[in-house]
């Protein structure tokens, strides 16, 4: 088969859909695979290790014209013109809250399959798993630094000092994002509390954290009463394929102390704090009912690096299945058959289907 790799046009977007590993890997199952000029610069792979690899260099129109396109993110407007009837798209898509790259999907006749939504039988999500630890950590990272007073926050250290209390962080969810948040958190000293409606995963969580962290079945009254004390407030909540819930309303934002800082990892499925909008690396936050608030969806594109590998430990034996098979892969592997989102001008995952039911 022949794979192109088109290089990411998302701001601050350094990751790469291969890695040169990934294509030699690649070019022993006797497939071709077409780079992009300088697709892989930002994360630290030069067109010379694509090279050595087996792959050829090309234009962005060359990579895009390929059987199969492997990507990090979704498609941007301006490349809707690439999509084309009998090509296999493989990437994040995050549909639920994208109705334009929705209909732009349907209308190019591509076939589309989603990183995210491929599920294992007991289901795990082996694709969002490692981007979900890293942005998990990321949260964290990025909260303790927009904490500061020089970046419009309270003027807080996660970890406190001898005599002064740390800051409180709070995290909506116990999932992957939340757990690795927590981790970090506990790690620079914080007081963490995390949210969550599972009983069984809260009980997981203790096993991990023990009385390090706060564990706390999530109702109204709890996210009523704890959103308020939070010096950081971290958005962790996914449900595969839809948009993620509100869980934090405005009127609750205005209660939090001003200079708070809230990080909603959720953003790529609609986010979950009301208050929430899209906004990027170059233009990271924005104050909101006195509160600052980061709504990056790509954030592990902060450490393209090591986020490219991580990811494509997980990718490549997908993508060397689809480019072994083509889409009979889909009936050969249940898991990647959960990732198809369109095929043949039509919106084929459930969830995705009852986010937009006129499109189905």
């Amino acid at each position: 088969m022949e794979i192109g790799v088109p290089k990411e046009i998302k701001d601050q977007e350094f990751r790469v859909g291969l890695t040169p590993s990934s294509v030699r890997e690649l070019v022993k199952n006797n497939h071709s695979v077409f780079v992009e000029n300088n697709a892989g610069i930002g994360a630290g792979f030069a067109n010379e290790d694509y090279l050595h690899a087996g792959a050829k260099i090309v234009s962005a129109t060359e990579a895009w014209s390929q059987n199969m396109v492997v990507k990090v993110k979704e498609p941007l407007a301006t490349e809707y013109q690439y999509l084309q009837p009998h090509q296999l798209l493989f990437t994040y898509l995050h549909l639920a809250a994208d109705r334009p790259l929705t209909e732009a999907l349907l209308n190019s006749g591509v076939t589309a399959i989603a990183y995210e939504t491929v599920a294992l039988a007991d289901g795990s999500l082996p694709l969002l798993t490692p981007m979900s630890i890293i942005a998990g950590r990321l949260a964290v990272q990025f909260g303790a630094r927009y904490l500061e007073k020089q970046q419009g926050g309270r003027g807080v250290l996660l970890g406190g000092f001898p005599g002064v209390k740390p800051a409180q962080v709070l995290i909506l969810g116990g999932g992957i994002v939340g757990t690795e948040a927590a981790r970090i958190a506990v790690g620079m000293g914080a007081q963490v509390q995390i949210l969550d409606v599972s009983v069984p995963r809260l009980a997981y969580l203790e096993t991990l954290f023990g009385s390090r962290v706060e564990l706390i079945y999530s109702n109204a009254d709890q996210v009523d009463n704890l959103v308020p004390q939070a010096d950081l407030l971290i958005g962790a909540v996914l449900i595969m394929g839809k948009k993620a819930p509100t869980l934090v309303s405005r009127s609750l934002v205005s209660q939090m102390r001003s200079g708070s800082v809230i990080v909603d990892v959720a953003v790529d499925q609609g986010g979950c704090i009301e208050t929430l909008r899209t906004t990027s690396h170059t233009n990271p936050t924005y104050l909101e009912e006195g509160v600052v608030h980061v709504g990056i969806p790509n954030l592990p594109g902060a450490v393209p690096c090591t986020s490219t590998i991580a990811l494509n430990n997980s990718t490549l034996p997908y993508v060397v299945k689809l480019a072994n098979h083509g889409l009979e892969a889909l009936n050969i592997d249940p898991a990647l058959a959960g990732g198809l989102n369109v095929k043949n001008h039509k919106l084929l995952h459930p969830s995705v289907c009852e986010v937009f039911p006129d499109l189905a």
